[in-house]
């Protein structure tokens, strides 16, 4: 998955990217260059454990978060801050979900021309990416117009669907209500998918607070009610300190501010839920591994997700859930009291399975 990180001037984005991978990109002026920063975070599992102590593998690979840190480069027409154009469009409709970092700590040494109001900036963002569909949408409908002009009767119908559609959709925009909320059919997302719409993808709201504000971490009310999805608060600078200490160091220093979870294992956990993401496992004695698929997946597509050669010669998969399988021990236990399944091709992959494919070449 690929978490593009935007947000206004200021609001420590870099900060909680260093934070999330270890990078240790150089912040404030970094984005000079127009370049963003990319990096990988390792998503924490403690259900590898079990797979590791079951099979002893050559090798644990956990599963994997991108980031990617966009440079606020700035519309000259419009002093666009978060700027979803050019360059930087093109790289938000690559990501899978979008996490929006607004500015909640105060510090004198890093000015704000308008003050501090995370609601105010977060909505701001929004309205934003909602103004970026609407141009997609709109120029999409002119070149829909102009089609009607030489088109046959059955090319018509079709571009009159395309246009009621794309009609609805621009008055949605406008109304402020963002395609992720909108009930879509079946053929209305296949026409939207070569759209990459901002405002389809997964969101999360991210309020990056100062240490003095810790005790109260958690998004007021107020707080969801903009976000409209998943949200942080946490502090960007403290997680960012805490990379660089050892892990015994690091949990000492977070309990010191009653905190019990890591600010950046919170953010994943949001990610994935807003990505609607799951993790299924593979293990034998050579490597163990998680995969993160969207719920939903079938079998033959978490056997593409492991290799192109599984899903064309897909035969079938053994599955037992982590739970069975934590509660029997082996899988040997699990396959003598039958937890262990023979599935097709569209079973539906569940989070914790242990996933074995069987394939001819």
């Amino acid at each position: 998955m690929n978490i593009a990180i935007v947000g206004p001037p200021s609001a420590g984005k870099t900060t909680i990217f260093n934070a999330a991978t270890g990078a240790g990109s150089g912040v404030g002026t970094y984005a000079s260059s127009g370049r963003p920063n990319v990096g990988v975070a390792k998503v924490a599992d403690p259900r590898l454990g079990l797979f590791e102590t079951l099979f002893r593998p050559a090798r644990t690979i956990p599963a994997e978060i991108v980031f990617t840190d966009l440079p606020p480069s700035y519309d000259m027409d419009r002093k666009n801050p978060l700027s979803v154009s050019g360059e930087n469009l093109n790289r938000l409709q690559r990501a899978d979900c979008l996490m929006l970092v607004v500015r909640a700590f105060e510090d004198r040494s890093v000015p704000h021309d308008d003050g501090i109001d995370p609601i105010r900036d977060l909505r701001s963002m929004k309205d934003e990416l909602a103004l970026a569909d609407l141009l997609i949408v709109e120029r999409r409908l002119s070149r829909v117009e102009d089609a009607f002009k030489g088109a046959r009767a059955p090319e018509r119908e079709s571009l009159r669907r395309e246009e009621t559609m794309l009609s609805s959709l621009r008055t949605s925009l406008e109304e402020g209500e963002p395609v992720r909320e909108r009930r879509l059919v079946p053929n209305e997302e296949r026409m939207l998918e070569g759209f990459q719409l901002l405002t389809a993808k997964p969101l999360m709201a991210v309020f990056n607070i100062g240490e003095n504000q810790i005790s109260d971490a958690g998004p007021s009310e107020e707080r969801l009610a903009a976000a409209r999805g998943p949200a942080a608060a946490l502090c960007g600078l403290l997680e960012a300190e805490l990379t660089a200490m050892e892990p015994e160091e690091r949990r000492e220093y977070r309990q010191s501010f009653g905190l019990v979870e890591s600010g950046i294992d919170q953010l994943v956990r949001l990610a994935r839920r807003a990505a609607g993401l799951i993790t299924f496992f593979t293990g034998n004695e050579r490597e163990v591994r998680a995969w993160q698929v969207t719920t939903g997946t079938t079998a033959v597509e978490a056997a593409g997700k492991v290799h192109s050669d599984m899903a064309r010669g897909f035969i079938r998969a053994e599955v037992v859930a982590y739970g069975d399988l934590e509660k029997c021990g082996t899988l040997a236990e699990a396959r003598r009291r039958g937890l262990l399944r023979q599935e097709g091709r569209d079973y539906q992959v569940t989070d914790g399975d242990r996933v074995n494919i069987l394939f001819s070449v």
